[in-house]
């Protein structure tokens, strides 16, 4: 099953990334992916690896919903890195700045990652946490979190967007 879900992430990255330009181009281009596929594997590894699998691709989708808003920088990379460039402790997601390694240890739980961030951001994977942009652990209380709209909670993280609360679809 996990040869299966590799191989399908390749097929939906290459077809997501469009051949134009010349070979540099496209071979800049490729690398800026993969960085930024590296980047959101990371993140999923290190915020959610012990959560479901809707959770695991919430925290993703996080990641992606910046990306698409103004606000936030567009590139995976440069939104989890955000805000710890100058202080540790002080940056959007907690592992990237808190000191420790960044080197993922377990090999299931990084190849898992990899394959999701590969799905994800292929766009082949639905956003559980309707549009939000932040979300913390439930055993932390943010003061930011009062002034957000509270959209989910999915495992140990509660999501928030500063748009109102969607009601979930009926099936």
């Amino acid at each position: 099953m996990q040869n299966f879900l590799r191989m399908l992430a390749i097929v939906a990255v290459s077809a997501a990334i469009p051949a134009t330009g010349t070979a540099n181009q496209n071979r800049t281009q490729t690398a800026v992916v993969e960085a930024d596929l590296h980047c959101l594997a990371q993140n999923i590894y290190f915020e959610a690896r012990s959560e479901s699998l809707e959770g695991k691709l919430a925290v993703a989708h996080v990641v992606l919903n910046r990306m698409k808003d103004d606000r936030f920088p567009q590139k995976a990379c440069s939104v989890i890195r955000q805000g710890g460039e100058k202080r540790r402790h002080r940056c959007q997601f907690s592992w990237w700045c808190d000191g420790r390694s960044d080197r993922p240890r377990d090999e299931q739980a990084w190849a898992e990652a990899k394959v999701l961030a590969l799905l994800t951001r292929a766009g082949l994977t639905p956003d559980p946490t309707r549009g939000s942009l932040w979300y913390h652990a439930t055993y932390v209380k943010p003061g930011w979190a009062r002034r957000l709209n509270r959209q989910v909670r999915i495992g140990t993280h509660i999501f928030y967007s500063d748009k109102p609360t969607q009601v979930a679809a009926a099936d």
